[in-house]
């Protein structure tokens, strides 16, 4: 027989006495939750009756009240009912439940967190079907997925080239490291990233370059790690120091910048400065610069959180103003 949602039996104690029995109706006015619900909970053994009638009706006593408050906060939580009924039968405790579900959480908020950013960099890109698609993809790669896309972008580009061993490191220990909860701009620089190494023109480019550095080593020799910084710092001082005083590359002003600059490449390479000199620097400064190689690394530096790099636009005026003088 079905409860009778009305019916009580109580003793001559208030509702809340210890010797109160309670029908599905009143669990239901002193809970605030409906008759349904408790009746599936009771159905599925979380909150059995303590009694019935000679009519078979169910009664509850006054642990059901502690019962169904525990019950409803475990299922707000989303713990399922199974784990619920193991908690109740002491199989299994309350912080051993709230552990495993904490950790189930931080995968669920990572999963939201992955899944807003998608959108966000989809709603900023004006991303088509295909893309988003493409973009889902991607980011929902796993941390050892992303690295070997990468690593194989590394391997294939540089595959049997006697390329600089300093190089090849600061490539792997480059590698990009896309946060658990990453932000649109870096979920969006991950995409560029992941979509850049795939294409082979770009492949393509960067070999050629690593190429034409290994035949220039070969001519002159491997040139000092330590120089080859410094000679880096300053080309970056002495452009930054022109460019701030308004200096273009073709004009007169950056020849002396120019002639100092070339000064030291050629010491650090192993030449004898001249024009000879600097059309070979020319040549390779040309050749190696492919401003897509200039972008990898600053969508690497935005997915890690890294300081953008800066050598880019010291390169460029360098360049400008060397071949102002070399073609000009």
């Amino acid at each position: 027989m079905d409860d009778d949602t009305s019916y009580s039996v109580h003793s001559a104690h208030s509702p809340h006495s210890p010797h109160s029995l309670h029908s599905i109706g009143e669990l239901a006015r002193l809970t605030g939750l409906t008759v349904r619900t408790i009746r599936f909970w009771s159905d599925t053994g979380v909150v059995p009756p303590t009694t019935r009638t000679p009519a078979g009706y169910r009664l509850y006593g006054p642990d059901a009240l502690a019962r169904l408050g525990l019950v409803r906060t475990l299922r707000d939580l989303g713990v399922g009912l199974p784990v619920i009924r193991q908690v109740l039968e002491r199989e299994i405790t309350v912080p051993e439940v709230a552990a495993v579900h904490a950790e189930a959480l931080d995968v669920q908020i990572r999963t939201l967190r992955l899944r807003q950013a998608v959108l966000r960099a989809v709603a900023g890109r004006g991303s088509t079907p295909e893309e988003l698609e493409l973009m889902h993809k991607l980011a929902t790669l796993c941390d050892q997925e992303r690295r070997r896309l990468i690593g194989e972008f590394i391997d294939t580009t540089f595959e049997g080239l006697d390329v600089d061993p300093d190089f090849l490191a600061s490539m792997r220990n480059g590698m990009p490291r896309l946060p658990e909860d990453p932000s649109p701009e870096q979920l969006d620089a991950w995409v560029e990233l992941a979509e850049l190494v795939q294409d082979e023109e770009f492949r393509a480019g960067i070999r050629r370059a690593a190429e034409d550095q290994t035949r220039a080593w070969q001519e002159s020799g491997q040139p000092d790690g330590e120089r080859t910084k410094g000679a880096a710092q300053a080309i970056k001082e002495r452009t930054a120091e022109a460019r701030e005083a308004g200096i273009a590359p073709d004009a007169p002003e950056a020849r002396p910048v120019v002639d100092e600059i070339a000064a030291v490449l050629a010491e650090v390479s192993r030449r004898e400065d001249g024009p000879e000199f600097r059309a070979w620097l020319l040549e390779r400064l040309e050749t190696g610069n492919d401003p897509r190689y200039g972008r990898y690394w600053r969508l690497v530096a935005v997915i890690n959180g890294w300081a953008l790099p800066d050598m880019e636009p010291a390169t460029q005026w360098f360049t400008a103003a060397l071949r102002a003088q070399v073609r000009g």
